[in-house]
């Protein structure tokens, strides 16, 4: 009795539709925290050269454990949600919406959800730390992601196509590890320049390829997005070409800098 009381408890408040976007955020956000400090205590304890980092080194090395992580949850989420389930799929099998801008689903909300509380924990720890842990141009992304996230999130419109910008996510891993690699002295390595090269394949498929069809499918799809509200029409048209711009400016410097490491390396 007492467990289906707290079942009924979490369906009735802490699942329901209205609930659900701020429960998943203040998930994603204690989250958050609770990675910060776990990845604190086991870096402590199994990395010897972890307490002779500087302090700002320190707190960027468990703030990268978080986007990691993070990276590695919604990857798996957007892969899932945009290719192997059936919800955004032009066949649905609910007739009353058959549109693809505004399907959505509890679970896709929910994921939504720890995302934005993800973003919002990162945003507060940038500004914080200005510039320490990334400049203007972090800022000005992870506020444009804050916003679509929570406007796909909160309305359940275009949650297509922020799953398939959030795919993006699949190279912060390999840009994690770059930096811990650096950071552990072990930027000659052969694991350096192996994990530069996967860098640049993830960079260009996850965020220049999937970008041109996320394009493509703007067009098909063309009456249908025009059928959002205009604060969507907004978002869909117009952050994704404005994260696609500095996608290519990243690209050019990871391409200049494996260029580098290769040219060393021979």
């Amino acid at each position: 009795m007492a467990i289906k009381s707290y079942e009924m408890l979490a369906e009735q408040y802490l699942l329901s539709d209205h609930i659900v976007p701020y429960t998943s955020m203040l998930f994603g956000i204690l989250a958050c925290k609770l990675v910060y400090h776990v990845n604190h205590l086991l870096s402590a304890a199994y990395f010897k050269g972890y307490s002779g980092l500087s302090r700002m080194k320190r707190i960027e090395w468990n703030n990268r454990a978080i986007s990691t992580l993070h990276a590695i949850f919604i990857t798996a989420m957007s892969l899932y949600l945009v290719f192997w389930s059936n919800l955004y799929s032009d066949y649905s099998d609910n007739q009353r919406m058959p549109i693809v801008t505004f399907q959505s689903s509890l679970l896709s909300t929910f994921v939504l959800g720890v995302s934005v509380g993800y973003f919002l924990s990162d945003l507060g720890m940038i500004i914080w730390f200005y510039p320490a842990l990334g400049g203007l141009e972090y800022v000005i992304h992870h506020l444009l992601s804050i916003t679509s996230v929570a406007y796909a999130m909160l309305t359940g419109e275009g949650q297509l196509y922020t799953y398939m910008v959030l795919i993006s996510e699949t190279t912060t891993p390999g840009i994690n590890l770059r930096w811990y690699l650096d950071t552990a002295g072990m930027k000659r390595t052969k694991t350096y320049m192996i994990n530069g090269v996967v860098i640049f394949i993830a960079w260009l498929v996850a965020r220049i390829l999937l970008f041109m069809f996320l394009f493509y499918h703007l067009y098909l799809h063309y009456e249908q997005v025009k059928q959002m509200h205009a604060v969507g029409q907004f978002l869909a048209f117009g952050v994704p070409p404005m994260l696609a711009v500095m996608n290519l400016m990243w690209f050019g410097k990871i391409l200049r800098g494996l260029k580098k490491t290769l040219a060393k390396r021979q």
